[in-house]
């Protein structure tokens, strides 16, 4: 918020919901040895004005190309921890420079503990350096 009370520029987001990914990430054999079912909400903060006005999708974060590039390199690497995981898709999403900020929740499907759980997960915030 401003400081008339206004919304700001970076209130503005790009809202990914329930990305399902299946990824190579744990720290137990049996986890790096199939691929675990993940999902993903991602918050995307930036300026939108630019595309706003304009109409512009180059003065956005295109959410197309951007799950592509999470979903191929999330593919391709493999993580012990969940919290390492969401750093990178972090690290994916501001690789975009209309991407200001981002908050990333991962949650692990079915986690490999005793007790009945639906998911185990964490949230991180990162912003452009």
């Amino acid at each position: 918020m401003t400081e008339a009370g206004l919304p700001s520029p970076l209130d503005d987001r790009i809202e990914l919901r329930g990305l399902e990914l299946l990824v190579f990430c744990g720290v137990l054999d049996e986890e790096q040895a199939r691929r675990q079912p993940f999902t993903f909400d991602i918050d995307i903060y930036l300026d939108m004005t630019g595309a706003v006005d304009g109409d512009d999708l180059d003065q956005t974060v295109n959410y197309g190309a951007t799950i592509e590039l999470i979903s191929s390199t999330l593919e391709a690497e493999r993580f012990l921890l969940l919290e390492r995981m969401a750093s990178r898709v972090a690290d994916l999403v501001l690789s975009d420079p209309n991407a200001a900020s981002v908050t990333i929740v991962a949650r692990k499907v079915r986690p490999p503990v005793p007790s009945i759980v639906a998911s185990t997960g964490v949230r991180i915030h990162r912003a452009q350096a």
